[in-house]
């Protein structure tokens, strides 16, 4: 598992993010691209003309909400912002003139973070910790192994070493969770339960058993530009989803639960990998879950480096890997594709070996 901040140290800066971020409700036509430096800046331009904020420098992932908004392939979008920035910034203003609707722009020191639905619900960070950190504190001996909070999202993941077992002799892995959520409309609120092996500090992610929460609510209206301040925790309509999550908080480590994914590895460790061409299986396997090409020779070293030519070994040099990537966000997407691999079908893991090895015989 990837490290990353003490629980500590995430609360903190959650709690910094949500005293210094903002939310404005603004007409698109209120929007403009502004280029200094050969940068491009966000305007937030009220009625009177008069700017609601200082320019904005706009992360990532507003610039892909949007080229998806305005219907510019990121593709050549990206090459606008990286080559011809004037360009871009001309294009982005002319489409958002034609436009005639309100959204949500979120920003966090002095940057817009996000470019969101008028309908966008607002279930922030701190309203998480809030909801699950005193159930968490009534797990006895619960450790949060590693937290992050990322431009796209917060994670906790945490470790329940009350609840162990045995893959085989001497592989012993502990029951855990992960929580996530995104602020900038990358994705629900998730809890999905994982798993901790510790002979070499992996995280599996159970990326089939799910809770989730979607940001989407009612449409926030205005008849002109205004600061949207944040509302007192979660909303009524909300408060039901709270007990959910904090019911499968609990649930998510769970005896029976972790008992069948246990089950699932001893499977995948008596399902062997063609060592006819093991290049060419995980290039097959990378290709169906999702494994950049960039990103296979590292999980070759740490396949051969486990010494355990079985399915279970290659889901478990993935999640190896893992740790090697510099994205935190990366990493945890690595640490269910692992799980994806070692629960594959048995047909897909038969077609996989058989191909790789029909291949190297040609």
């Amino acid at each position: 598992m990837k490290s990353g901040l003490s629980i500590d140290e995430l609360s903190a800066e959650v709690l910094r993010q949500n005293s210094a971020k903002q939310d404005y409700l603004v007409k698109t036509g209120n929007l403009q691209m502004e280029s200094f430096g050969g940068n491009p800046y966000l305007r937030l331009i009220g009625d009177d003309d008069v700017d609601l904020v200082e320019p904005l420098d706009i992360k990532a992932t507003a610039h892909s909400q949007f080229s998806s908004y305005l219907d510019i392939p990121i593709k050549y979008y990206n090459r606008m912002l990286t080559e011809h920035p004037d360009l871009l910034v001309r294009n982005v203003n002319s489409w958002l003139a034609r436009k005639s609707e309100q959204k949500m722009v979120r920003t966090l020191d002095g940057a817009a973070r996000a470019l969101v639905s008028n309908r966008y619900r607002r279930i922030d960070h701190l309203d998480i910790l809030q909801a699950v950190l005193p159930i968490i504190g009534r797990l006895p001996d619960a450790v949060f192994e590693s937290c992050e909070i990322t431009d796209t999202r917060m994670y906790l993941k945490i470790v329940n070493p009350r609840l162990q077992m045995d893959v085989t002799p001497g592989d012993t892995v502990q029951a855990g969770l992960i929580i996530s959520n995104s602020e900038v409309g990358l994705g629900s609120v998730l809890v999905q339960p994982l798993v901790y092996r510790l002979v070499c500090s992996n995280g599996m992610v159970v990326n089939d058993a799910k809770t989730r929460r979607t940001h989407l609510g009612r449409v926030t209206s205005t008849d002109e530009d205004f600061l949207l301040y944040s509302p007192e925790t979660l909303q009524a309509e909300d408060r039901a989803f709270v007990l959910k999550l904090q019911d499968t908080v609990r649930a998510a480590v769970e005896e029976a639960r972790f008992a069948r994914v246990i089950d699932q590895m001893r499977q995948a460790k008596v399902m062997p990998l063609s060592t006819a061409d093991v290049p060419g299986v995980i290039k097959l396997t990378g290709s169906s879950f999702g494994i950049y090409e960039a990103e296979q020779a590292g999980v070759m070293q740490h396949l051969i480096e486990g010494q355990d030519m079985s399915l279970y070994g290659l889901a478990n040099a993935i999640t190896r890997f893992s740790q090697d990537v510099e994205s935190y966000d990366r990493a945890t997407k690595l640490e269910g594709i692992g799980y994806s691999v070692m629960t594959m079908p048995n047909t897909t893991w038969n077609r996989i070996n058989q191909s790789a090895s029909l291949e190297m015989a040609a």
